[in-house]
Formats: structure tokens, sequence, C-alpha cells
């Protein structure tokens, strides 16, 4: 995706389209994953364009999930490990630097599965500034 000059404003069509987009983006994951989507809690989701949305997806199951996308890994959690959006990038920051380890060091890891794990590092420190952010959540 191309990013905004700093000074041009982002339209709502832009907005609505990117974030159409990234809940496109983790429902596939979601059902690559099982997970069939019924219904978005949208008070509880948030956006961060062009960078990240967070979802709170019920499923078809009734059970209730995080999602992530945007411009890093798509994953998700169950709502047990996270109680706010806020939390859940706190979740998945740690969660991403422990993968990352294991991976990074795991015996006979390629240069592909290096690469991911620098890729998960270096969205896990971002993850945990932005959650750190006290202007992001007022």
């Amino acid at each position: 995706m191309a990013e905004q000059p700093e000074n041009q404003p982002i339209s709502d069509e832009e907005r609505a389209t990117w974030v159409r987009e990234q809940f496109q983006k983790a429902n596939k994951f979601l059902a690559e994953n099982g997970v069939l989507f019924d219904s978005v809690i949208t008070e509880e989701s948030r956006y961060l364009m062009p960078y990240l949305a967070v979802w709170k997806i019920r499923a078809m199951d009734s059970k209730r999930y995080w999602v992530i996308s945007g411009d890093l890994p798509s994953d998700y959690t169950s709502v047990d490990n996270a109680k706010d959006a806020r939390d859940v990038l706190r979740h998945f920051a740690m969660h991403w630097q422990l993968k990352a380890e294991n991976l990074i060091n795991a015996e006979g890891a390629d240069d592909t599965q290096k690469a991911f794990g620098a890729l998960l590092i270096n969205r896990a420190e971002s993850l945990f500034a932005m959650q750190n952010a006290p202007d992001l959540w007022n």
C-alpha cells in the first residue's frame, strides 16, 4: 500500500477501502485456520491506518477472538488472552517475541525462518511501542 504524504489527509473513501481490505485479510486468515466468522464487535475493534487493525469477532460456534491484520503478520487469539484492543497488542508483542526466538534458534533453521523471526521481532517491538503510547488510547 502506498503511503500518503504527511500533509495530505486520508479521505473517508480511502479509509473505508483500507478497513474493508484488512477485514477481508483477517477473515481469510481465520478461515485458513478453521475459524468461521459470524460477526464483528465493532465498538471494541480498533484501526490505526495504515499499520494495523484489531478486530474482536464472534465465530459461528459463538467463540470470540481477537484478530490482528495490517502491515504485519495476521494472527488471532482467544478473547480470554486480552481484555481489550490495547492489551491484545501487548499479547501479540510478547507472543511474537517468543515465537521469533524459537524460529531463529531452532536447530536447522533456514534463512527464510530466520528472516520471518526477524520480521516478528520488528513488528513485536512496534506493537509494544503502540500499546505503550497513551495518546493512541485516550
